[in-house]
């Protein structure tokens, strides 16, 4: 919407109210309806009149007043709903996801692999090894880590997250 890098701080206050009048996918709700409890009413409904703004500017300043009233009333109970809008949307986030997610069997006593990670500097560069071990699991944690033991029977110091392990089949 910027004509020059100039006057993007003039499109802002349009950007954010776009922002808070539309509708969130996660929530089911405008941020705007969930801080103040009622849908903003857009410039464009103020100067074309339209029916929200025609009924409303026919009741008298007492009955709006009281129903306001009512309606702030009702706010922690659309934010409940809310809250259970998006417990429901994060279940089904995670479900999608959770089907791409290949389980890893991996129990005490199995031989594995260990990812290598990180930016250590190494001169064989792209073809360094992607894999160090093998290594005997020795317990499992609830968690999803495990403590891990070399061949030799030295432990390691650290657990290892059951995500960074694939099995060593020999």
């Amino acid at each position: 919407m910027a004509d020059t890098y100039r006057d993007w701080s003039e499109k802002l206050p349009l950007a954010l109210w776009g922002y808070r009048t539309s509708m969130r996918m996660s929530t089911g709700a405008t941020p705007f309806s969930l801080v103040y409890g009622m849908e903003a009413v857009l410039p464009v409904e103020v100067e074309l009149a339209s029916l929200r703004v025609m009924s409303e500017s026919q009741v008298s300043e007492v009955d709006w007043l009281r129903s306001r009233y009512d309606q702030l009333g009702l706010l922690d109970e659309k934010r409940l709903a809310a809250l259970d809008h998006v417990q429901g949307y994060q279940r089904r986030v995670a479900r999608a996801f959770n089907k791409r997610v290949r389980p890893r069997n991996i129990e005490e006593g199995d031989l594995v692999l260990k990812e290598l990670r990180g930016n250590v500097f190494d001169y064989r560069g792209k073809f360094r090894p992607n894999w160090s071990g093998p290594y005997l699991v020795k317990k499992i944690l609830s968690g999803g880590a495990a403590y891990l033991m070399d061949l030799d029977g030295i432990e390691l110091a650290q657990p290892t997250n059951l995500d960074r392990l694939k099995k060593y089949y020999v």
